[in-house]
């Protein structure tokens, strides 16, 4: 009599350790997260290198998302102080993608960029050399409370913001 219900304990307590252990994988896997400042400062590098220099990060001023297959996309807004005005004027800040993703519909594949949001609302994807890979449209969210140097939100439309200030651009995987 001992053994069935003994068998019937171990066999919940199997079912409910592989409950737990689907849980754990499919909170690990499943959700995309908005990172904050205080979240990349184990990610993201403290100097950057850009057409031929390198400059310390702003942690204070970055963003990112951690994707529910662990790649990331991060982005930071860079001291430029030591680079030319021509060069400093297009290039503000670093954006690392391990995925291709999409800025305004244009296709950019996994690596290392400069950007910038310029006058005339656009905004400025670089390679390492400061060539120009692509410019995007900006828009303006008059609406937003406190806007921050950089930062990266949740879009209510699906994607994510990418902001510099009231201006954004919109990207997605």
């Amino acid at each position: 009599m001992r053994m069935p219900a003994m068998n019937r304990a171990l066999a919940s307590a199997t079912m409910i350790a592989a409950l737990c252990v689907t849980g754990l994988i499919a909170a690990q896997s499943g959700a995309n997260t908005v990172l904050k400042p205080a979240d990349l400062e184990k990610l993201f590098p403290a100097t950057v290198y850009y057409v031929g220099q390198s400059a310390p990060a702003q942690i204070r001023n970055s963003g990112g998302v951690k994707f529910g297959d662990g790649h990331y996309v991060l982005a930071s807004l860079v001291d430029t102080s030591g680079y030319s005005t021509g060069v400093a004027a297009k290039y503000q800040g670093y954006l690392i993608t391990e995925v291709p993703i999409r800025i305004e519909g244009k296709h950019l594949p996994a690596g290392a960029y400069g950007l910038g949001f310029l006058d005339g609302d656009r905004f400025l994807v670089t390679d390492l050399g400061g060539g120009d890979v692509f410019t995007a449209h900006t828009t303006k969210d008059s609406e937003m409370p406190r806007p921050r140097p950089l930062e990266v939100t949740d879009d209510p439309a699906g994607g994510y913001r990418l902001y510099a200030g009231r201006s954004y651009v919109h990207f997605s995987r």
